[in-house]
């Protein structure tokens, strides 16, 4: 959380990924470091036990809302 905020205060668009399991502490973290309501993007806990065909998945069913909070108005291709 704390790196996404410090690159969008340098002017470079960021998104922060945390797990469900964090949002108390990530929104915790936001408002002590100013930026209350600060839009990051929740996956599934945990991450670290996963395979990475389960993290790939995890990836491509959260593009979107990735891309979303990025704002950059881009569209998605399907997989091939």
């Amino acid at each position: 959380m704390a790196d996404g905020i410090l690159l969008e205060r340098a002017g470079i668009p960021a998104v922060s990924l945390c797990t469900d399991a964090f949002r108390i502490t990530a929104e915790a973290m936001a408002r002590s470091l100013g930026f209350p309501g600060y839009q990051y993007v929740a996956v599934p806990h945990p991450i670290a036990s996963r395979t990475l065909a389960e993290i790939d998945v995890i990836a491509r069913d959260f593009l979107p809302e990735i891309i979303r909070v990025l704002g950059a108005g881009l569209t998605i291709r399907p997989a091939d």
